[in-house]
C-alpha cells in the first residue's frame, strides 16, 4: 500500500509541483537563495578537483621557458635602464655645449677675426680686450765684395745695404778679397692688445722690438763668443679711434710700396724710411702728423773738428723747437694703392733756422694675378735724413755758421713675378741724388747712389722662406770718385 501511494502520490504531485515552478518569485525567494548558493560553490568545487591536476601537468621544459622569460624581462629592464642613464648623459652634454657657445658669442671680438685666445689674460686690462702675439726668426748670410775699402766690421752696412757705408777711396784703393757675415739681428717680436668698448670706441697699443740694437758690453756683445744683442724698441704706441700717439713708421713714408727684399729693405737708395714719435689724425683716405723733429747737418767745406775723426764733419743738431708736419691722402682697391704725401720742416742750430718741403709719390699696381709693381718718387728741400738711412744731409753750414737746407730726390721701382704660389722673384732698381752746393759742402760728400737687386724666394711652406739675393750697389762722390759693391745675400725666415 505504501509503494502503490507512493507511485500514486508521485503521479499525483506532477501537476502540483508544475504550478509551484509557475507561480511568481516573490513567492518562492526561499528557492532562489538555495540555487545561487549552490552555483559557487560547485564551481569552488571543480576548481579545487582541477588545479592539482593543472599544477602537476606542467611539465620541465614549460619550467624553462619562464626562467627565460624571467631572464628576458630583466635583460629588456637594464636596456631600459641603461638607455634612460645615455639619454641623461646627452642631455647634459648638450647644455653644455650650448654654454660654450654662449661664453663664445658673448667673447668673440668684434671685428668678427679668428682668435688663438678669445678670453683675456692681462688681469689689469680693460675688459673685452684681445690680446696677440707675434714676429718672425730671420737668419742672413751674405758675401761682400767692396771695390775701394771694406765696410767696418760690426757696422750696420755689415748686416744689410746702407749705401752711405760704401767705402769711396783714393785712385787704386782696393777692398781685398770679399768677407763673409751671418746674424739673426734682425728676429722680431711683437705684442698688441686691442680693446672695443660698450659705446664703440676702439683702442690699441703696440709694441715691436728686434735686436737690432748692439751688444749689451763690449765682453759679450760681439762676435768672439756670445753674440750677444741687446733688445732694440722699433714700434710703440697707443692709437684711440682716429688718433695715434707713440713711435711708428712716419705719416710721410708708405710702408706698403716696399718692395719683397731678402735684403732688410733692397732698395734703400730712393725709399723713404723713417720710425719716430709722432701725434697723427687719420680720417678716411686723409692722415696729418705732428713728429719728432732733429736736423742734420754738414760742416762748412765738409770739415770735421776733429781732425782725427772725420765723421764729425756731420752731426745732428738737437735744437729743434718746432715738429715735422706731414699729411697724406690715400686711394686703393682692387688694382693696389696710390698715395701722395707732403712735408714741412724748419731746421735749427743754435740760434740759426731754414725751412724746408717734400713731397713724396708712391703705390703699388696689380699687373694680373701674378705681377704687380712698386714705385716711389721722393724730392724736396732738406729731405736728407728722410731719404736712404740719411744718405745726404739736411742742412749744411756756411762760413759764417747760417744753415741752407740741401736740395735732394730719389725714388725706385720694383717689378715682382709669382711663378707658383711656394715661387717668386724681384728685380728692383733704386738711386737718389743730392744738389750740394760744393762752395759750401766741399766735394768729399755724397753726389748720388744707385743699385740693382734681383732675387728669388721659395716658399716650401706656409710662413718659411728660403731665399737669395744678387745685389750691386755704387756711391758717387762730388769729386767723380765712386765705389762698388757686390753681394750675394741669403736668408731663412719663418714668421708667425
Amino acid at each position: 500500500m505504501t509503494a502503490s501511494k507512493t507511485a500514486r502520490e508521485t503521479a499525483r504531485d506532477v501537476p502540483a509541483q508544475q504550478a509551484a515552478l509557475a507561480r511568481p518569485h516573490t513567492m518562492r525567494p526561499m528557492h532562489r537563495i538555495a540555487a545561487q548558493v549552490r552555483r559557487p560553490l560547485a564551481a569552488a568545487l571543480l576548481v579545487a578537483l582541477i588545479a592539482p591536476g593543472l599544477a602537476f601537468a606542467q611539465t620541465a621544459k614549460e619550467k624553462e621557458l619562464e626562467a627565460r622569460i624571467a631572464q628576458l624581462e630583466q635583460q629588456v629592464q637594464a636596456l631600459l635602464s641603461s638607455q634612460q642613464q645615455q639619454q641623461t648623459a646627452i642631455s647634459e652634454t648638450q647644455a653644455q655645449v650650448s654654454e660654450v657657445k654662449t661664453a663664445q658669442a658673448q667673447t668673440a671680438p668684434a671685428d668678427g677675426k679668428p682668435r688663438i685666445q678669445t678670453s683675456p689674460i692681462m688681469t689689469a686690462a680693460n675688459p673685452n680686450t684681445a690680446f696677440s702675439y707675434g714676429g718672425f726668426i730671420k737668419l742672413d748670410s751674405m758675401a761682400t765684395d767692396t771695390s775701394d775699402g771694406r765696410i767696418a766690421d760690426g757696422s750696420s752696412g755689415r748686416l744689410f745695404y746702407v749705401p752711405g757705408t760704401i767705402p769711396v777711396g783714393a785712385a787704386g784703393a782696393d777692398g781685398g778679397d770679399a768677407y763673409t757675415d751671418y746674424h739673426a739681428q734682425f728676429s722680431r717680436f711683437w705684442f698688441s692688445a686691442d680693446t672695443v668698448t660698450d659705446s664703440g670706441d676702439k683702442f690699441k697699443a703696440y709694441i715691436e722690438a728686434d735686436f737690432f740694437g748692439g751688444g749689451n758690453n763690449a765682453l759679450v756683445g760681439n762676435e768672439t763668443s756670445t753674440n750677444t744683442y741687446a733688445v732694440s724698441l722699433r714700434q710703440a704706441y697707443v692709437s684711440w679711434n682716429e688718433w695715434l700717439a707713440g713711435q711708428t713708421w712716419s705719416n710721410f713714408m708708405d710702408v706698403a710700396a716696399l718692395p719683397d727684399a731678402v735684403d732688410f729693405v733692397g732698395a734703400t737708395d730712393g725709399t723713404v724710411f723713417v720710425r719716430q714719435a709722432q701725434l697723427r689724425y687719420t680720417k678716411g683716405p686723409w692722415s696729418v702728423s705732428l713728429e719728432n723733429p732733429q736736423t742734420t747737418a754738414t760742416r762748412y767745406q765738409n770739415l770735421s773738428p776733429d781732425p782725427l775723426d772725420a765723421s764729425k764733419a756731420r752731426f745732428n743738431t738737437g735744437d729743434n723747437s718746432m715738429p715735422d708736419i706731414t699729411a697724406r691722402w690715400l686711394t686703393k682697391g682692387d688694382w693696389g694703392h696710390f698715395t701722395v704725401a707732403g712735408m714741412l720742416r724748419q731746421f735749427k742750430y743754435l740760434d740759426e733756422t731754414d725751412n724746408g718741403a717734400a713731397v713724396s709719390v708712391s703705390g703699388k699696381f696689380n699687373l694680373g694675378k701674378n705681377d704687380d709693381l712698386r714705385y716711389a718718387v721722393n724730392a724736396g728741400s732738406g729731405i736728407g735724413r728722410y731719404l736712404a738711412f740719411g744718405l745726404g744731409t739736411d742742412t749744411v753750414l756756411d762760413a759764417n755758421g747760417e744753415l741752407h737746407a740741401l736740395d735732394g730726390y730719389g725714388g725706385f721701382v720694383s717689378w715682382r713675378h709669382a711663378f707658383s704660389p711656394k715661387l717668386r722673384s724681384n728685380f728692383m732698381y733704386s738711386a737718389a741724388h743730392f744738389d750740394n752746393d760744393t762752395d759750401l759742402t766741399g766735394f768729399g760728400v755724397t753726389e748720388r747712389a744707385q743699385s740693382w737687386h734681383v732675387n728669388l724666394i721659395y716658399s716650401p711652406f706656409p710662413k718659411l722662406d728660403l731665399g737669395t739675393e744678387l745685389s750691386w750697389g755704387q756711391r758717387s762722390l762730388e769729386d767723380d770718385r765712386e765705389g762698388d759693391l757686390k753681394r750675394i745675400h741669403t736668408h731663412v725666415k719663418y714668421s708667425f
